[in-house]
């Protein structure tokens, strides 16, 4: 899976440059973001506009990390599709991960 990352005040922004987000990608996204995790980041926006498609393997690996970050950590989710968007807010996942149209005002909300 191909991510870019930049740092942004305490957040680490994490691109995901892939359109799928299934259980074949999902293994691998999970142990790039624990490297990250174990390099101490703990404040994610996870900036999912190039994702088209999410399953349940990579909804369930998003929470996997939400609770390797703990309760000091957070995860923010930007620029989710419409498609996405619809399978987190069906999922209700939209009431666990704070969801934002972009990487800027997912940064904003939470100066």
């Amino acid at each position: 899976m191909k991510l870019e990352t930049k740092t942004m005040g305490r957040y680490l922004v994490v691109k995901v440059l892939e359109e799928r987000m299934g259980a074949d990608r999902a293994l691998h996204f999970k142990q790039s973001m624990s490297k990250y995790i174990e390099q101490g980041h703990r404040a994610f926006v996870l900036d999912f506009s190039e994702i088209k498609f999410i399953d349940s393997a990579g909804l369930g690996t998003i929470l996997a990390l939400l609770k390797r970050v703990g309760k000091e950590g957070e995860i923010l989710i930007s620029g989710a599709s419409e498609t996405v968007s619809s399978m987190l807010k069906l999922t209700r996942m939209d009431r666990v991960f704070p969801m934002f149209a972009s990487v800027e005002d997912a940064l904003s909300a939470r100066v």
